[in-house]
């Protein structure tokens, strides 16, 4: 596969900090090498739209430090068939662009992975808060939530610690728990919930009234949303316990917000590498960074594969726990 010349850039799925960071070391990299690049507005549906414009060093000034993504982000049903993926490769060749970077998390891989099948030289940035795509230590964005989580726990502990009250904070994390496993460990809650992992609420719910009859005066469980609602997992622990937990959910605030420099430092590193391995010929690759190296695995590689639960963490948080 020979080198590409012009090249496009997109967000797609939910955004996440640090996309911003990303997209203009994409367009910044492109640039240095003497290549011309293109933004795609609201993801796929902009594609399928045309909406694509040429992008400049300007074009991404004053950027690296803002949350969500300048080129923005939408949901597109159409693209979701082969249809919509030939006219999306269709598009991209009409444009004369022969490389695209698809920043987001699996469904946006997907895309990339159809495209490259069709003939579109494709890499993938892991741009997620939710910390799901395997061969990658971490995702563009993790870092940033997992601290508003923990700076949010922070603040419900001072006042739960106040009232003598327990908390369940509901946080991101439909198939992935490791915005609540990471948050949890680092903010000392007392239970963590995951979908990968089982529990035994009558048990966690005994263990919270034993610890108030010991002197505790707060306790925290943090829930991911794919284990069920917050206000459910309180229901049952007061069904159990007797004790009336108060019930946050953090929701979407956990994307947005400046990115830390974890991520905007994660994604600048990703960006140029997607922009350099393009330029070198390498096609259908997600990138990510493993024990701080960057790397590349195939893409199909990559969706067909579901990202391990880290148990050892989660066994140290239980430990922890007391």
């Amino acid at each position: 596969m020979g080198a590409v010349q012009k090249i496009a850039v997109l967000t797609s799925g939910g955004d996440s900090q640090g996309m911003n960071a990303a997209v203009r070391a994409v367009v910044r990299s492109a640039l240095f090498r003497g290549l011309e690049v293109y933004g795609v507005q609201r993801g796929y549906q902009g594609l399928l739209n045309e909406d694509l414009r040429q992008m400049d060093l300007r074009s991404v000034g004053d950027i690296i430090q803002r949350g969500g993504t300048i080129l923005q982000t939408a949901r597109c049903k159409e693209f979701l068939t082969p249809e919509g993926q030939q006219r999306g490769a269709d598009v991209l060749r009409k444009h004369g662009i022969d490389g695209l970077v698809v920043i987001g998390g699996d469904g946006s891989y997907q895309g990339a992975n159809k495209l490259s099948k069709l003939g579109i030289k494709t890499m993938g940035l892991p741009g997620t808060i939710d910390n799901d795509i395997p061969f990658t230590d971490v995702t563009i964005g993790f870092d940033t939530a997992t601290s508003i989580v923990v700076d949010a726990i922070n603040k419900l502990r001072d006042t739960m610690t106040s009232h003598e009250r327990s908390s369940v904070v509901e946080v991101m994390g439909r198939h992935c728990g490791d915005i609540a496993l990471y948050a949890g460990l680092a903010s000392g809650a007392e239970s963590i919930l995951v979908p990968e992992v089982p529990f035994d609420i009558r048990e966690i719910s005994q263990r919270m009234r034993e610890n108030f009859q010991n002197g505790k005066r707060h306790s925290i469980v943090i829930v991911a949303e794919g284990v069920c609602g917050g206000d459910e997992i309180a229901r049952q622990i007061t069904e159990h316990s007797g004790i009336e937990p108060r019930v946050t959910v953090l929701g979407h605030i956990q994307r947005g917000g400046s990115p830390t420099h974890n991520d905007r430092i994660l994604a600048s590193r990703l960006g140029d590498f997607a922009v350099e391995r393009l330029e070198a010929g390498d096609s259908a690759k997600g990138c990510g960074i493993v024990k701080g190296q960057l790397v590349t695995t195939d893409i199909d590689t990559v969706v067909s594969t579901k990202k391990s639960f880290d148990m050892d963490l989660y066994n140290l948080a239980i430990r922890l726990a007391q």
